[in-house]
Order: structure tokens, then sequence, then C-alpha cells
């Protein structure tokens, strides 16, 4: 019976075979156009993602930066009024380890904001999130044809 229903049927002509092969072609190219923009897409997003990471490791970099100058004036003090007050036990040494006491602050303060900031950087996150959604999204177009 099977036999009997296959010879009823028609083969495809040469026209039908060559819409069959440009509406494939035409299929093609618009998935190879969109999977095209989309990686375009996602680098733009990777760049701005960069971008923005940069910006705040520098940030964090430069406060970083003050603090280790901030812990060089603290190291200074410290050392002039501990030769002061070793040298002299007088009230100037001891003016010096307020100021030294200071710089230390000031140096305490900036090395947790820069430290903060360092361990705030994410990286690229939208864009790993974004990438790992394309093989999905392939599936589903896969499925709905």
């Amino acid at each position: 019976m099977a036999d009997a229903r296959h010879a009823h049927e028609t083969p495809p002509t040469p026209s039908e075979r060559q819409a069959e092969a440009s509406s494939l072609g035409d299929l093609l190219a618009e998935v190879s156009r969109d999977i095209s923009t989309l990686m375009r897409q996602e680098v733009e997003l990777a760049k701005a993602e960069l971008r923005e990471s940069a910006k705040r490791a520098g940030r964090g970099a430069g406060l970083l930066g003050g603090a280790g100058a901030a812990g060089m004036l603290a190291l200074t003090f410290l050392s002039v009024a501990l030769w002061w007050g070793l040298g002299y036990l007088i009230g100037n040494a001891w003016s010096a380890v307020v100021v030294a006491v200071l710089w230390g602050v000031v140096a305490l303060v900036l090395a947790l904001t820069g430290k903060k900031q360092i361990e705030e950087i994410d990286g690229i996150p939208r864009t790993v999130e974004t990438v790992k959604e394309i093989p999905e999204t392939l599936k589903r177009n896969e499925e709905n044809r």
C-alpha cells in the first residue's frame, strides 16, 4: 500500500526545486545576517563594559597610590617623632606623633576606599550573560521552523 501511495506522488518540478533552494538560501542568508549583527552587538557591549571596568580600576589604583604616598608621609613623621621623642622628650616630639597619626588615618581611609573600588570591578557580566543566551535562542528558532 505504501508503494501505491508513492506511485501517485509526482516528483517536484525544476521550478519547485529552485523555489525550495532559493528559500533555503534566503533563510541561510537571513540567519547569517542575524548572527553577524548579534556578534557585532556583543563586541560593542563588551567594549563598553571593559571601558567602565578600566575606569573603576584606574580610580582604585589612584586611591591606592594616594594611600602609598600618605603611608610614606606617616612613616616619615613617625620616624621624626620617634627621633625627637627619644632625643628631647619634649612637646615638639609629641606634636609630630599627632601629625604622623593623622597621616596614618588618611592612608588607612584611602587604602580601604581603593580596595573597595577594586573589589567592585565586575568585568563584563552583561556580555557573558547575553553570549550564554545565544545557543538557547538558536535552539528556539530551530524549533519554531
